[in-house]
């Protein structure tokens, strides 16, 4: 564990000095396998305006098992689920996929480019996922409804 502690502060520095636009990283020192990510809706999306709130747990294996990424703010999105665990789906984090050199900052950057742009082909949502591709307009109106009611 005190090899994943170092890297887990090393981490947490090299995203401190490269935060993604509209990211703020709350963490503590006594709790460093848990991260609260405080994120702004990407401007380009249909989740602009919105506030959410997300945890980052690494696991005692880190850096060779993945963190767990989870949207604590209730979204409505094909890559999260639509539960009370807001499990994010993103390729890089399965356990088959994911690679010790993999950093975090990269991890924060493709949460922020999901929002931007869902991978429907790697949804957790199948009938969001649907919908966004047969009828993205009434995606929009649904995303920005959750937003206002979720979101502030």
């Amino acid at each position: 564990m005190a090899a994943a502690r170092k890297r887990i502060l090393k981490e947490y520095t090299e995203c401190s000095n490269d935060t993604p636009p509209g990211m703020k990283i709350n963490f503590d020192e006594q709790n460093m396998t848990e991260w609260e990510i405080l994120m702004d809706g990407p401007e380009q999306s249909v989740y602009s305006g919105g506030h959410f709130k997300l945890r980052l747990t690494f696991p005692n294996e880190y850096p060779f098992k993945p963190p767990v990424v989870s949207f604590k703010t209730k979204i409505y999105h094909p890559n999260v689920s639509n539960d009370d665990k807001g499990s994010m789906c993103l390729g890089m984090l399965r356990p088959d996929a994911w690679k010790p050199p993999n950093k975090v900052i990269s991890v924060l950057h493709l949460v922020r480019t999901l929002l931007i742009e869902p991978n429907v082909d790697d949804a957790i949502e199948a009938s969001i996922a649907s919908e966004f591709k047969d009828n993205k307009k009434g995606f929009e109106k649904t995303a920005k409804e959750w937003v206002k009611q979720y979101a502030k």
